[in-house]
C-alpha cells in the first residue's frame, strides 16, 4: 500500500491550499489517516489526523484554521488549510494506519502498519 500527496504549494499570509492524499494497492483496510509536517531544523509533528470514525484531532496551532476530512470508500484524506500564516511553512507529509491483518471471526485488528507518503511542500509568504 503506498500514499500519494499532492496540493502543496506557494501562498501568501492569510491564503488558503487544499492537501490530498489517496492510498493505493491491495487495501485491506486504512485504520487512522493523518498530516504531519517538518520545517526547516524542526522535528516533524502531527498536523490533524482523523479515523475511520471520523474522530479528529487537531494540533492546538491549527484548531479553527485546518480542516481535516476522509472518503473511506475510496480511501483518501483531505486537509483543507485556510488562513495560512509564515509559521505553516512546512513540508507536509500524509500518515495512515495500514490493516494488514484482521481476525475474520470479530472483525478486530490483529496487526497493522504505519506508512508515509512522500512530502508536499506548503510556502506561505507574509
Amino acid at each position: 500500500v503506498q500514499l500519494q500527496a499532492s496540493g502543496g504549494g506557494a501562498v501568501q499570509s492569510g491564503g488558503s491550499l487544499r492537501l490530498y492524499c489517496g492510498a493505493s494497492g491491495r487495501i485491506l483496510r486504512i485504520n487512522a489517516m493523518g498530516w504531519y509536517r517538518q520545517a526547516p531544523g524542526k522535528q516533524r509533528e502531527l498536523v490533524a489526523t482523523i479515523t475511520s470514525g471520523g474522530s479528529t484531532n487537531y494540533a492546538d496551532s491549527v484548531k479553527g484554521r485546518f480542516t481535516i476530512s476522509r472518503d473511506n470508500a475510496k480511501n483518501t484524506v483531505l486537509l483543507q488549510m485556510n488562513s495560512l500564516r509564515p509559521e505553516d511553512t512546512a513540508v507536509y507529509y500524509c500518515n495512515a494506519d495500514d490493516i494488514v491483518s484482521m481476525n475474520p471471526m470479530d472483525d478486530t485488528v490483529v496487526a497493522q502498519r504505519e506508512i508515509w507518503g512522500q512530502g508536499t511542500q506548503v510556502t506561505v509568504s507574509s
